[in-house]
């Protein structure tokens, strides 16, 4: 259960964590993904580095997903 367990965005550990998570709500997200990006069926994405709590949010704000961190550094993604 990789990084998506870590920033809360698991199904299976938000219900243990007790957060409320509607499956139906999210096998919907799921389909409209699987909807609109299956025609392209590229994983391209723009990928930026945050260095501090301040940089973190403002690629947050502007749709870019957590990835990981590294050497002091958090890595964002966002498709294409």
């Amino acid at each position: 259960m990789g990084s998506d367990c870590v920033m809360g965005r698991c199904v299976i550990c938000g219900k243990e964590t007790g957060a409320r998570v509607s499956l139906d709500n999210t096998l919907i997200y799921i389909n409209l993904e699987q909807a609109v990006f299956a025609e392209s069926n590229t994983q391209e994405f723009h990928v930026k580095v945050a260095r501090n709590l301040e940089e973190a949010c403002e690629l947050v704000k502007v749709g870019f997903d957590y990835v990981c961190e590294m050497e002091d550094a958090k890595l964002f993604r966002k498709r294409k």
